[in-house]
């Protein structure tokens, strides 16, 4: 059963998203979209989007840094344990209650909006159930493990980076070992597969906008409307339209 849990799932999982993605772009392309409700409604959106999308963000980093960025690195440009706890319980913590601020505000608007609750789909309801089971169970891990201790040693917070991080990293490395799992707090067992699941069902949601990301936006040239509608004689601006082409500035 660990080898099916920490070593077959994962990967299986990692398929999906990727053979998931692909034949999503490939024969859906119309479909690779958000479907953005923002004609709907605004009031709602403009808090609960930003919160959500940048403690997601937040969130991300610091998964980056806790599961890909070994311990003797940290070690070695001098961050100790204690920092590295205290700025992953703030910061995640920060980032978690961000996210999940954000997420139940556009829940709220999706389910009370009647325009943006038609346009909901089962699969909608299913990505958010997911993602915000995997967000809770984040939060819950940093509390139960960081500031009460459960599940770890007498006065030590969990250190994931001593099993969870490994396996993690095992799996793209090839060589997952589903001992660095045995064992641990069943709330990081639950994180972990929730998480894997939300992957798998990623290629099939409103998710595959993140790919789709305006990035060429930031420094992409103005784009200038010019009016030459004129009325009655008067241009459509603060002045009086001149004979001939006007020098453009």
């Amino acid at each position: 059963m660990s080898t099916f849990l920490w070593v077959i799932f994962p990967y299986l999982c990692l398929a999906t998203f990727v053979v998931g993605h692909w034949w999503r772009y490939r024969y859906d392309k119309f479909g690779w979209t958000t479907r953005s409700s923002q004609l709907y409604e605004t009031r709602l959106l403009r808090w609960g989007s930003p919160l959500f999308h940048f403690g997601i963000l937040g969130v991300v980093v610091g998964h980056i840094g806790g599961l890909l960025i070994p311990k003797s690195w940290t070690d070695a440009i001098g961050i100790n344990e204690t920092m590295y706890h205290w700025a992953a319980v703030v910061g995640g913590m920060a980032a978690g209650i961000a996210a999940f601020v954000g997420m139940v505000i556009l829940i709220y608007r999706r389910r009370t909006v009647g325009p943006v609750f038609s346009a909901t789909t089962p699969m909608d309801k299913t990505m958010y159930f997911f993602l915000g089971l995997v967000i809770v169970l984040g939060m819950w891990n940093t509390i139960a493990s960081s500031i009460f201790g459960l599940g770890s040693e007498a006065g030590h917070a969990f250190n994931y980076r001593e099993n969870v991080s490994l396996w993690f990293r095992g799996i793209f490395s090839g060589n997952p070992d589903p001992e660095h799992m045995v064992g641990i707090p069943l709330g990081f067992q639950l994180h972990a597969l929730t998480a894997c699941f939300l992957f798998a069902l990623w290629p099939f949601t409103r998710l595959v906008h993140v790919f789709s990301a305006p990035v060429g936006y930031i420094t992409r040239p103005y784009i200038v409307y010019r009016s030459k509608d004129e009325r009655e004689g008067t241009a459509v601006g603060s002045r009086a339209p001149s004979r001939g082409w006007e020098r453009v500035q």
